[in-house]
Order: structure tokens, then C-alpha cells, then sequence
């Protein structure tokens, strides 16, 4: 039917168009991004290390991602792609609770399920995927490019978490009291 092919063509192009924006701002400093060392310093401060790596990681996941979704191209792999990018990035908002107005994981949760959604559901006719016959769009690729990408992300999250528990032990051990536990207080 012609009137779902042009839904998903809209949600292909919203939600891949939104991730390339994104991606642009990590990799190449457009629409006010920090650019690779910008986000590098950033991705560093929040634990992802090392932060150039993940920083392009990120941005490529984001950008390259994006713009398959946008095309309808190898659809599994670029949604497998950008929602691997949004897993990180929800864990990362998920302190500061759900809504974005508040800092939350609004945003990347949203992006991160309309990806997955699309690598699933496929491109719809209007898609190159649809033009060359699928392709790069087969069920065994979902299924690769999804395990593929949930074994990056749970990899890249549990590494973050492992860096930002011990930046807290060291944080705690260099603000201990230099005397150590249990020195009289002189009054």
C-alpha cells in the first residue's frame, strides 16, 4: 500500500535525517558540535575511553547510520547502527530521568527504538533497498547487524561503567582526609 511506503519514507527520512544532524555535530563540528576534539574531551569526561575513539565511533554510528536509514539502504545495518549509538547514549541521560528538558534519555531512547523499528520492519518501496530488490536488506542481515550491534553497544556500556565507577573511587580516595580514618581531632 502507497500510503505506508510514504510513512515509513517520512520516518526514514525524520529519524535518519535527525542522526546525520547529530553525527555532523560529533565528526565535523556542524550545527554547533564540538567537532572530534570536542567530542573527544566530552566522550573522555563521561567515561568513554579512549575519548577520540569513541568520539568517532559515535559520530559515524550516528552519521553513517542515519544516512542508510535516510536512503532505505542496507536498512538492518544502519538501523543496527544507530540504535547501538542511542543504547550508549541512553545510559549516559538515564541519571537525569526520562524527558529531555530535564537531561534525560528522551531523545536517544526515541531515535534508538525508531531505528531498531526500521531495521525490523524494513524501508518500504520508496527505499533503494526497494529498488534493487532488497538486497542488503534480507532477514538474516537483521538478525546479524542487531546482535552485532547489541554486543557493541552492552561491550561499550559496560566498559563506561567500569571507567566511571573507578574515576569515583579515585575521586573519593584523593578527597580522604590526608591522616587516614580514625586520627584524633584536636579541639
Amino acid at each position: 500500500m502507497a500510503s505506508n511506503d510514504l510513512g515509513l519514507l517520512a520516518l526514514r527520512l525524520g529519524i535518519g535525517g535527525t542522526l546525520v544532524a547529530h553525527g555532523a555535530q560529533k565528526l565535523f563540528g556542524a550545527f554547533g558540535g564540538g567537532g572530534i576534539e570536542g567530542t573527544a574531551g566530552a566522550m573522555h569526561a563521561m567515561g568513554f575511553r579512549p575519548g577520540k575513539r569513541n568520539a568517532v565511533l559515535a559520530g559515524a554510528s550516528e552519521a553513517g547510520g542515519g544516512a542508510l536509514l535516510a536512503l532505505g539502504l542496507a536498512t538492518p545495518v544502519g538501523g543496527a547502527a544507530a540504535a547501538a549509538a542511542m543504547a550508549a547514549a541512553v545510559f549516559v541521560h538515564k541519571p537525569n530521568g526520562f524527558f529531555a528538558t530535564s537531561g534525560g534519555f528522551e531523545l536517544p531512547a526515541v531515535l534508538g527504538l525508531a531505528s531498531v523499528a526500521l531495521a525490523v520492519g524494513g524501508p518500504g518501496r520508496f527505499s533503494v533497498d526497494g529498488a534493487t530488490g532488497h538486497a542488503f536488506n534480507k532477514g538474516w542481515t537483521t538478525v546479524l547487524a542487531l546482535g552485532a550491534a547489541g554486543v557493541g553497544a552492552y561491550s561499550t556500556i559496560k566498559a563506561r561503567q567500569a571507567t566511571v565507577a573507578a574515576d569515583a573511587q579515585a575521586q573519593e580516595a584523593a578527597d580522604a582526609p590526608a591522616d587516614g580514618p580514625g586520627t584524633p581531632v584536636a579541639s
